[in-house]
C-alpha cells in the first residue's frame, strides 16, 4: 500500500566524534524540513553551538562520555519524534536526486530495514535495472527504519564499534523483518565519519575494536567455540606479523597489530568492550 512519507516525516540521527572537517558536507545536503539530531560523544561544546546557529531543525546532543555508535545512535532515536529515523554517518553525503530515490521507494514499497549504496559497494550487487533489493544485510553508513519498529530492537550497547548494523539485520532476518537496498547512490568517505586516518589514537580504537567486536559478534550468534574457530586464524596471523614488525622495527605496524591482537584477546577472555582513543 502506498504511503505518504514526507522528509518533515524522517530526523536523521548523526553520530559523532571528531567529525567537524566532514559533519557540514553531510548537513549541507539534507533536507531543510527534516529533524536532524546529533549526538556528539567528544563532548565538544563549540561544535554544538555552531551546529545549532547555522542549521534550523536541528538539536546536538552532548555526552559525557564517548559512547560509542551504537549506544548513541539509540540515544539519538529516543529523542527523535517523527514516525521514521534515517541513521547517518557524518562522513555520507545524499544528493538531491538520491533522498528524492529513497523516499519514492520507502513510499511504494513494504520494509523493516532501508538502505541506499555508496559508490565503495557499487558493483557488489546485481540490480538487473530493478530500483530495489531484499538483502540480509546492508552496511550502517545510512539506514532508514521506522522508530517504532527500531525501537523493538535497537543496536547491542556491548558493541562500541563495528559490526553493530550486521547484528542488527541478524536480528530483524531472523525476526522475518524485511531488509531493502535501494538502487540510488551515496557518496560515503569510509573511515573518516571518526576521526581522519593520520590519526594515529583512532587507527588504534580501529584496530582494537575491529577484532574485538569480531569475537563478541560470531559469539553471540554462533557459540563460543564456533567464534573461535573462525578467528583464531586472524590471531595467529597477528601475532606473527607483530613479531616480523618488531623485528624488523616498522612502529607503525608493529602498533596496528598489537592493537588487533589485544583487542582480539580482550574478547576472547570474555572482557568488556573497554578502549577509548585519547583515554587508554
Amino acid at each position: 500500500m502506498k504511503k505518504n512519507i514526507k522528509f518533515k516525516d524522517i530526523s536523521f540521527i548523526i553520530v559523532s566524534y571528531r567529525s567537524d572537517s566532514v559533519i557540514n558536507s553531510c548537513l549541507n545536503a539534507l533536507p531543510e524540513e527534516s529533524p536532524k539530531i546529533i549526538i556528539e560523544n567528544s563532548n565538544n561544546k563549540n561544535l554544538k553551538l555552531n551546529l545549532e546557529n547555522n542549521y534550523s531543525n536541528l538539536n546536538c546532543i552532548l555526552s559525557k562520555k564517548n559512547l560509542g555508535y551504537g549506544v548513541a545512535n539509540n540515544i539519538g532515536v529516543r529523542n527523535s519524534n517523527t514516525e521514521y529515523i534515517f541513521i547517518i554517518n557524518p562522513d555520507v553525503i545524499i544528493n538531491k536526486q538520491s533522498l528524492k530515490d529513497i523516499l519514492k521507494i520507502i513510499n511504494e514499497e513494504d520494509f523493516d530495514l532501508a538502505a541506499p549504496i555508496s559508490s565503495e559497494y557499487n558493483n557488489t550487487h546485481d540490480f538487473n535495472n530493478k530500483s530495489f533489493l531484499s538483502v540480509n544485510e546492508v552496511k550502517g553508513f545510512a539506514m532508514i527504519m521506522k522508530k517504532k519498529y527500531f525501537e523493538n530492537f535497537l543496536f547491542d550497547s556491548n558493541i562500541f564499534l563495528y559490526l553493530e548494523e550486521i547484528d542488527l539485520c541478524r536480528r530483524i532476518k531472523k525476526n522475518n523483518g524485511k531488509i531493502i537496498l535501494i538502487n540510488t547512490l551515496v557518496e560515503h568517505s569510509g573511515g573518516n565519519s571518526h576521526g581522519n586516518r593520520d590519526d594515529l589514537e583512532m587507527e588504534k580504537s580501529r584496530n582494537w575494536h575491529w577484532m574485538w567486536s569480531q569475537f563478541y559478534f560470531y559469539k553471540k550468534h554462533d557459540g563460543y567455540l564456533g567464534a573461535l574457530i573462525r578467528t583464531l586464524p586472524n590471531f595467529i596471523n597477528c601475532l606473527l606479523k607483530l613479531i616480523f614488525f618488531k623485528i624488523f622495527q616498522k612502529r607503525e605496524k608493529y602498533i596496528k597489530y598489537k592493537m588487533r591482537l589485544l583487542g582480539l584477546f580482550n574478547s576472547y577472555i570474555n572482557k568488556k568492550s573497554f578502549y577509548r582513543p585519547y583515554q587508554n
